[in-house]
């Protein structure tokens, strides 16, 4: 009978120490929205666009897919090339500039750390495909999707 009341316990405990501990995954993917905070444009994570891009400009991290990760065996390793994206987009009559300044902005920032503080392996941005698209009674926006690719490696796929 004690055997129930152990599980929940148990179960109980690993909830609340993931709560506690992020997985490798979130963690990198947090660092990389923190490293995009310092810019001067506005960083989301995950949201959607908003109605007014701010005069700045704006990045929105999307985590993406990990991929298929290459597997070692001893020790276990699970080696990703996760490929997340940083949504660029810059506004107004100088949104040229500004998105050019944006993204070299984000290439700075990579290279000032190219490990996020030691948590992966490598970090590496992909060059931006911009396009111009219309906007109804506004200034056109300036926006590409910039792939940031993620080296790192977990002891397990779900960790």
């Amino acid at each position: 009978m004690r055997q129930p009341e152990l599980v929940e316990i148990t179960v109980s405990a690993l909830a609340a120490w993931q709560e506690i501990m992020p997985t490798p995954r979130e963690t990198i993917l947090t660092a990389l929205h923190a490293r995009l905070l310092t810019l001067p444009a506005t960083a989301l994570r995950g949201d959607v666009l908003p109605e007014r891009v701010p005069a700045e400009g704006l990045l929105i991290l999307r985590d993406s897919e990990p991929g298929e990760p290459e597997v070692t065996l001893s020790p276990l390793a699970y080696h990703y090339q996760h490929r997340a994206e940083i949504e660029a987009v810059a506004q107004g009559p100088d949104r040229d500039v500004l998105f050019d300044t944006l993204t070299a902005s984000i290439g700075t920032a990579l290279a000032a750390d190219r490990t996020l503080g030691g948590l992966c392996e490598w970090v590496e941005a992909e060059a931006p495909q911009p396009v111009d698209l219309p906007v109804e009674g506004a200034a056109s926006l300036k926006a590409a999707v910039i792939p940031v690719v993620l080296h790192y490696f977990t002891a397990d796929p779900l960790a």
